[in-house]
């Protein structure tokens, strides 16, 4: 798995690894039980910090997409469906671009609410 960055980019270095970790969920790539690569392994590669790339894997837990254990390393969960990978990812592109057009949090989360509103004049969906 090639996990890939742009550091001209404003999103942070963190999440694109994280970003790119979903990618890889999303198309296939990475399937339940497969392992990432160790986070010192990525940050030679990508000449960052071996604590950006933690902090990125960390991300990806607390999404519940994989797992860290000590000296097991960091495993893609087997309950990763791709769907929620994919989700999770548009969901910070939303963000990341909410932002850069310089809406707030609660504008955006607003957005997403009337997005979620049912059609006016009572159809169904």
């Amino acid at each position: 798995m090639l996990i890939r960055i742009d550091p001209a980019s404003s999103r942070p270095l963190s999440a694109q690894i994280a970003a790119s970790v979903r990618r890889a969920l999303t198309g296939g790539e990475l399937r339940g039980g497969d392992r990432l690569p160790p986070a010192r392994d990525v940050a030679r590669s990508l000449g960052v910090n071996m604590h950006t790339v933690l902090k990125g894997y960390q991300e990806l837990k607390a999404e519940g997409l994989i797992d860290l254990r000590p000296g097991r390393g960091a495993v893609v969960t087997a309950a990763a469906p791709r769907s929620r990978a994919r989700l999770l990812e548009a969901g910070h592109h939303l963000v990341a671009l909410a932002r850069e057009s310089g809406f707030s949090d609660e504008e955006t989360l607003a957005l997403v609410r009337e997005c979620l509103a049912p059609p006016a004049g009572g159809g169904g969906r």
